[in-house]
Formats: structure tokens, sequence, C-alpha cells
């Protein structure tokens, strides 16, 4: 069921209740774009966060009546890959809620991290976000040097290489 950018902060709203201090959450993926405006909604709902937030949300999770997929990890990991240590620093705020500062991957780090799957969803969110926030080739070839990739590296270098080449123009 699609989530929009209201049913996610109703969702956190609700979270927080439960939450015994305040935490960080950095949403990623499809649930960055939705909470940025770059997509209506989103089919699930994705966070990294900082290690000592990650026990504080899992608990207040579980206690959350919700019905909604929600992944979650921790210190800038995103599905099979890392981000470096300043994903923190270089997302861009969203909303602070009660006990909940929220908070989007900065949008090259939304696109590296798409880039370890890149299935047809993650080259179409691939586009929107280039085209929306005018990303540059040289912004995504640094930041992708830095990002670790849990699997087999090649297939990174690969997905990487296919992005380069078919959402850049060459000059």
């Amino acid at each position: 069921m699609p989530v929009d950018s209201r049913e996610l902060i109703g969702f956190l709203e609700e979270v927080e209740k439960t939450l015994s201090r305040d935490i960080t959450l950095v949403a990623v993926g499809g649930t960055a774009l939705t909470l940025l405006g770059v997509k209506p909604s989103t089919r699930d709902i994705d966070f990294t966060m900082p290690g000592e937030d990650y026990d504080e949300f899992r608990n207040a999770l579980n206690e959350t009546p919700h019905g909604f997929k929600v992944d979650y990890w921790r210190d800038g990991a995103v599905f099979s890959q890392m981000l470096p240590d300043d994903y923190l620093q270089r997302g861009l705020d969203v909303k602070k809620l009660k006990r909940i500062r929220l908070k989007a991957l900065n949008p090259v780090d939304i696109v590296v991290t798409k880039i370890g799957r890149l299935d047809q969803r993650d080259k179409q969110d691939i586009q929107a976000c280039i085209n929306r926030f005018k990303l540059r080739r040289t912004q995504i070839t640094k930041r992708a040097k830095q990002v670790e990739y849990v699997g087999r590296q090649e297939n990174y270098e690969i997905n990487l290489k296919f992005v380069l080449e078919n959402f850049f123009k060459r000059a």
C-alpha cells in the first residue's frame, strides 16, 4: 500500500509516543524521495540512523501497531551499502517532531545507494533525483567511490558505469 508524506509523518508521530528519549531518523530510498517531494508516495518505509538510536527505534516500532513494511539500519547502512560517516551531516532536515529529528539522505547519497540494486524503479528514482536536484556526474562518481558495497564489488561498479553512461549526456 503506497504511503505519502502525510501518512509517513503520522506514522512517526505514533511511533514517537513510545520513545523514551529523542532520536534521529534518516529516511532513505523512496521514503526520502517522498519526504523531499520527488515522489508522491513510497511502497515501504526505510531509515538509517545513528547506532545509539537503533534499539530505541526498534523497541518503539515494536510497541506501535502500524501495518507498514519498515526496514531500518544503523550508522549509514542502507540496503547492501555502507555510507561514509558523514551521511548524517550531509542529510537534509525534513521535520522536527516531539522526539524525532527527521532527515532525508542527501540526494547524492540516495543515488549512490540505489545504484547497488538498480532495478527499474531504482532507475526511475535515480533519474528523478538527478533532474530535481541537478546532480552532476562528478558528484555521483566521487561519492560512489566512498561507499562500501556488501557483496560483489564488481556488480556495484557495473551498475555505477551504467548510471553514468545512461543518465548523463556526454560532453
